[in-house]
């Protein structure tokens, strides 16, 4: 009964990533531009490490990592929907009549 219980407040916690990065990526717009190629490392690490915690059979590794991943991961998805309509523009070509 007490690991269903550790195992739910730990899916709780991992949600809770969820708006958590969220705000951050808000808070940090300027942060997230130059520096996206760690975060995608860190994401990448934190994945391996749970797979790691997974494997050895613990729980708070586990979900310690998978937290950071999500948050993280949350962050640079944030970031990123606000990058694509900025290209689409630039790409858009204005035709002119020109008056004779």
């Amino acid at each position: 009964m007490q690991e269903v219980v550790k195992f739910i407040l730990g899916i709780a916690v991992l949600i809770l990533g969820i708006p958590i990065g969220n705000l951050l990526a808000k808070l940090t717009k300027e942060e997230l531009g130059p520096r996206k190629i760690w975060f995608v490392m860190i994401i990448l690490l934190c994945f391996a490490g749970a797979i790691l915690g997974l494997i050895l059979q613990d729980d708070t590794l586990l979900f310690t990592l998978l937290f950071i991943a999500i948050v993280t991961s949350r962050s640079l998805k944030k970031s990123r929907k606000k990058e694509i309509p900025e290209k689409k523009r630039k790409k858009k070509k204005v035709n002119v009549k020109k008056r004779k």
